[in-house]
């Protein structure tokens, strides 16, 4: 029996169309036309020798082959991931530190740690969740080679930009209203402590509007601040990253709230030429973000700079 070898470029199509939902958004992601996406599932179908998707609607949907060949197709793709960083970087040796906000802490960090240490095993990896504030001046002195913060615009020779990232307010999901604008009550809104991005771009938005608020909950953690939020203690703004099934987001229109902007997520280095050990950690977290976050969210040049399929 002549033995098959699938092709790694169509699993990996395969793989993210299935991901994101649709092929269109796959082929946005990795940089490539709708039809030549096509093609790529097309010929994984015919190497298999099954029929791997059906439309259902507007969307595609697994067959039960299809089901089996995307578990393997995963598996296959994180090996050959890890032995081209492993092989890549083989030789490297040294202590490299790493810092990241807490919104990455349970999605990006494992995964960025996990790949690292397996492709390095010779490097010591030192990793900190912080804030905003202390990560980048951490990164201004030297105490940190590498961070991934939002990006407030501010200038710096070392920041990467890799996302734009819609900011929302939050609240409770099993709550109609913990707010009433046209009643006499100022707005409560739950906030970590200061100094934070965050509750600084929240506060002044309120103000344009001139709507009155109060700080009705502060925490020194994320976690204490979904549980705040999910209780209906305050409307927090964030992110939707790592948003929990209790917390809604408020559309600002029906809620008397004002539009709210987009934050940068960056990459911030020490300094202007990263060493080898700098630039293999940045591309693994680049290669984490574009697996975690929505390809519109991605900017070109993060694209662009992923490692070949």
């Amino acid at each position: 029996m002549r033995l098959t070898n699938l092709d790694m470029d169509a699993l990996r199509s395969f793989s993210v169309g299935m991901e994101a939902g649709s092929f269109a958004q796959a082929a946005a992601r990795l940089g490539r036309s709708t039809s030549a996406v096509s093609a790529q599932l097309k010929k994984l179908e015919e190497q298999a020798g099954v029929t791997l998707v059906r439309k259902s609607g507007r969307g595609l949907t697994l067959t039960d082959s299809g089901e089996v060949l995307l578990s393997y197709a995963r598996r296959l793709l994180d090996l050959n991931d890890e032995a081209m960083s492993a092989v890549r970087g083989v030789e490297l040796e040294g202590w490299i530190r790493f810092g990241l906000q807490e919104d990455f802490g349970e999605t990006v960090l494992p995964q960025v740690l996990g790949r690292f240490a397996r492709a390095h095993p010779k490097v010591r990896i030192e990793g900190r969740i912080a804030r905003n504030s202390e990560l980048k001046d951490r990164i201004a002195s030297g105490h940190l080679d590498l961070a991934l913060a939002w990006d407030d615009g501010s200038p710096s020779v070392s920041a990467d930009r890799i996302a734009t990232v819609p900011l929302c307010w939050l609240g409770a999901a099993d709550r109609e209203r913990v707010w009433h604008p046209d009643g006499r009550e100022p707005l409560p809104l739950a906030a970590l402590e200061a100094p934070c991005l965050l509750r600084t771009i929240a506060c002044e938005h309120l103000d344009r509007q001139g709507l009155a608020w109060r700080i009705a909950f502060v925490s020194p953690s994320l976690a204490g601040l979904w549980a705040a939020t999910a209780a209906g203690l305050g409307i927090a703004l964030r992110t939707p990253i790592g948003q929990p099934q209790s917390i809604r987001q408020l559309e600002p229109r029906s809620h008397g709230l004002p539009d709210l902007p987009s934050l940068g997520l960056a990459l911030f280095r020490a300094g202007k030429d990263p060493g080898p050990l700098t630039a293999h950690l940045a591309a693994i977290i680049r290669q984490a973000l574009w697996e975690t976050l929505p390809a519109e969210w991605l900017t070109q040049h993060a694209i662009e700079q992923l490692p070949a399929a």
